[in-house]
């Protein structure tokens, strides 16, 4: 093996030779010449019998010759190869190709740059370099593997189908790259296949797990094709026709998902009979009494090996059947991809792939009647876990869930969950349930993607191992534990301190484990990347995977109604008796710690005594969630407003929460909306939820400076901010806001534009795009690993680097601090030991 540059990932090339020791040997030598710095090559020789072995070993004594005393075919040759294999990267080339320069230096570049994509498929050309072998990849619905523009000329292929990269289903075995690893999670090839389709199989089940498989153009390769097939098949002789045949409907029943084989397997056994019998030109009557009741005719009916080759292909897949279901349960237990996501990746799965008139016939009787088109359509499963309560009085999060469902819905199966034991949900175009924490197992096993918020994950711990291989989408709009810092403030310490300590658990384990975030704006947004980067997660692979990081956090603000407010019922007015004539300002949701009421409640005193027909109204005071502890910021509001004179006068307590399609009916009651908070952390990082309502209304909007609505009403000109607890500042603000004629009339305009922004369907569009098209993310990848690694120190590397050692701690501290580290380096050496016994 040549010595390793640890800077150049070492690629292993398999080679399998069966009978072809001329071409092998072509291949072999070309191996040896070629460009790449870091390559061993392994050359299988499968039970070829004669002088092969010693041909190959004499001609080209720096391979590794790896012989078998069985011929185990392509499948099992490349196995046992990989098995023998030293590099992170395997390459499989056929033994009748020869590699163009640049053949494994493009495709591990792409490996390399690109840590998602698990296999890189190269171009194959014929020998000549004029004809088209392989361009791209696609799969009939019966699990026929083939190669789009194959046989023709590839001047008559356009250029932007052959020489650009693009995702395909599977590679060529005859000239293809995968990562080491990820070969080995896999399996390797399905050795049952022998030969053909194994590699369909093998790309198929990478695409499954989330893994791309990744056409690269560059890595080229010329292949004189099926030179090894011709030792032991005629082109009439069925055997090829037998394997593809079997081969096709083990790669289906492994593949895809329960409700698509319910349809396509039955019509994929129908149509391989009709294939054998159009291929044999058989009678199909011949045994039809409808056809002739003459003598009974027992003679032997010649059948030619081409439709024997399918029935017995049936009838040997039946064979494997116990084998087959093992495997595919453990497929469909680790894909995180449906069949619908992979369908663009089979190009044109209604393919019929044969020319024979009944064959065509009967290929289009089966897709109808089995309904298949719809099968492989399948719309996804998407399950939105929430832990508030779904009422017709909701919540920022149950609200947030909802709308989720709702946009999701379009496209998908969704189902809407909450574990809070309040759940009386309005009518809904998803279903709504609630669960115990025992009964999320049904609804976490249905879902392709799952999206939870809050404590939910820990609810569902099957998702952190039983389920670890399902996509699991975060939303951290809410950054609870900076909440926690202010709502807990009367909480004895220690008390505090755990349920912080609690609380930040709970999020570093959605940290962990979640595909794909939410948060709510770009300061939230640097805010969990600081997370992510201290939890660890912002891995060398996941960063080199998308640098932005936009494909793993983006930003969903809180959403606001695509449909303008529409008065349905009574409002504010109405209900707590106020005029027409009053001047209402509006505090839109609930009433919580971190909030500031209190500076609030002072200055409408303070305005009232200019305007007396000045009002405040807080929309509701009790939450509608059991499970939210009263905070006491709620009384000290309205002893305060007690105090002063100003309940039932000019500040108003709505007790009850109203309903969620019943707050226009308030909001188009009021003047303008207000948000007011003390100046802590909370704030720099909240999104006010309900300040959206004040945007849907086209209200005005006051609010105290520091957080991300404050930057957009100052930036968007949308109404006034004000400095925290700046009680004269908040009082002339309402007025400007209540009175200004022009003022108001300046800022409902703007808002109109701004308020488009943040509907539902705009917001969440980034969520919408994912879904579409879900993967884990890089980091999460089952079969991950590095592509190069330091080679370990040798003998006198280790002394010279002792000698370092012993110069700089002398330096640094003399013969102590040089006892000192002796010693813990010592105390390390035992514990390491200790550890192992």
């Amino acid at each position: 093996m040549p010595q390793q540059d640890p800077a150049v990932p070492l690629v292993s090339v398999v080679v399998v030779n069966y009978r072809g020791a001329d071409e092998t040997i072509a291949c072999l030598r070309a191996l040896a010449e070629h460009d790449y710095p870091n390559l061993e090559v392994i050359c299988v020789d499968n039970a070829s019998g004669g002088d092969d072995v010693a041909r190959i070993r004499n001609a080209v004594p720096g391979v590794r010759l790896v012989t078998s005393e069985t011929n185990r075919g392509f499948a099992g040759g490349c196995n046992l190869g990989a098995r023998e294999a030293n590099g992170t990267v395997l390459a499989l080339l056929n033994n009748d190709a020869r590699p163009a320069p640049g053949w494994v230096g493009t495709a591990v570049a792409t490996l390399r740059a690109e840590p998602t994509v698990g296999a890189v498929a190269s171009k194959v050309l014929d020998w000549e370099g004029t004809g088209t072998d392989f361009v791209d990849a696609g799969l009939t619905w019966f699990g026929m593997g083939y190669k789009p523009r194959a046989g023709g000329p590839i001047a008559d292929v356009p250029r932007a189908e052959h020489e650009v990269t693009k995702d395909v289903l599977f590679a060529t075995g005859s000239a293809m790259f995968v990562r080491s690893s990820v070969f080995a999670e896999l399996g390797g090839f399905d050795e049952r296949f022998f030969m053909f389709y194994e590699d369909v199989d093998l790309g198929w089940r990478l695409n499954l797990r989330g893994w791309r498989v990744r056409y690269v153009p560059e890595s080229l390769t010329y292949h004189r094709h099926h030179a090894t097939m011709s030792e032991v098949d005629s082109p009439d002789g069925g055997r090829e026709t037998f394997l593809l045949e079997r081969n096709a409907l083990a790669a289906l029943y492994k593949n895809v998902s329960d409700e698509t084989l319910a349809a396509a397997l039955p019509a994929a056994l129908a149509l391989t009979v009709r294939r054998a019998t159009a291929r044999g030109e058989l009678d199909p009557t011949q045994l039809d009494l409808e056809h002739g009741t003459g003598p009974a005719d027992t003679s032997p009916v010649a059948v030619p090996r081409s439709t024997l080759a399918g029935v017995l292909a049936v009838d040997q897949f039946v064979e494997q059947l116990p084998s087959l279901a093992r495997s595919r349960a453990v497929e469909q237990a680790a894909r995180v991809r449906t069949d619908a996501d992979l369908l663009p990746l089979l190009r044109n799965a209604f393919e019929p792939a044969y020319p024979l008139p009944r064959y065509l016939a009967a290929h289009d009787i089966l897709v109808e009647a089995f309904g298949l088109e719809r099968a492989f359509g399948t719309r996804r499963k998407v399950l939105v876990l929430t832990g508030d309560a779904i009422t017709e009085r909701m919540a920022g999060p149950a609200i947030r869930a909802w709308n989720i469902a709702e946009v999701l819905s379009g496209e998908h199966d969704v189902r809407l969950v909450t574990v809070n034991p309040l759940a009386e949900p309005p009518p809904a175009p998803f279903p709504v349930s609630a669960a115990r924490r025992r009964d999320l197992a049904e609804p976490v096993e249905w879902a392709d993607v799952v999206i939870l918020q809050g404590h939910v994950l820990e609810m569902a711990p099957a998702l952190k191992d039983e389920y670890a291989h399902k996509i699991v989408v975060c939303d951290l709009y809410d950054p609870m534990h900076l909440e926690l810092l202010e709502q807990t403030k009367d909480v004895p310490d220690d008390r505090r301190a755990a349920d912080l300590d609690g609380v930040t658990r709970v999020l570093d384990a959605q940290l962990q484990r979640g595909d794909f975030f939410l948060c709510a704006s770009e300061r939230q947004r640097h805010l969990w990347l600081g997370h992510l980067a201290a939890t660890g997660r912002l891995t060398p692979r996941l960063y080199d995977s998308d640098p932005t990081t936009q494909s793993l956090l983006s930003v969903v603000p809180f959403g606001l109604s695509d449909r303008p407010p529409q008065r349905t019922g009574a409002g504010l007015r109405s209900s707590l008796g106020l005029s027409e004539s009053d001047r209402v300002v509006l505090w839109a949701g609930g009433v919580y710690s971190w909030f500031d009421p209190l500076t609030l409640v002072r200055a409408v005193e303070r305005l009232s005594d200019r305007r007396g027909d000045a009002r405040l109204v807080f929309l509701g005071m009790k939450h509608p969630n059991p499970e939210v502890t009263e905070m006491d910021i709620g009384a000290r509001t309205m002893r305060l407003s007690d105090t002063l004179g100003l309940t039932g006068k000019h500040v108003f307590f709505n007790q009850e929460w109203v309903a969620y399609d019943d707050r226009q009916n308030w909001l188009l009651d009021a003047d303008c909306g207000v948000t007011t908070h003390f100046e802590h952390i909370e704030t720099t990082f909240a999104f006010r939820t309900r300040v959206l309502d004040y945007l849907w209304a086209g209200l005005p909007i006051i609010t105290t400076d520091g957080d991300a609505f404050a930057d957009l009403v100052r930036r968007e000109q949308l109404g006034v901010v004000v400095p925290a607890e700046d009680t004269e500042a908040l009082a002339d603000a309402l007025e400007k806001c209540l009175y200004d004629t022009d003022f108001v009339d300046g800022c409902r305009e703007r808002i109109a534009v701004v308020a488009q922004r943040y509907t539902w369907p705009n917001v969440l569009d980034p969520l919408v795009k994912f879904v579409r098209d879900p993967r884990p993310a890089a980091d999460r990848l089952a079969g991950a690993a590095d592509l190069t690694r330091e080679p370990p120190l040798n003998r006198a590397q280790k002394v010279r680097r002792d000698v370092a050692l012993v110069k700089e701690y002398l330096s640094d501290g003399g013969p102590a601090e040089l006892t000192r580290r002796a010693a813990g380096r010592v105390r390390k050496i035992v514990r390491t030991r200790l550890g192992r016994g």
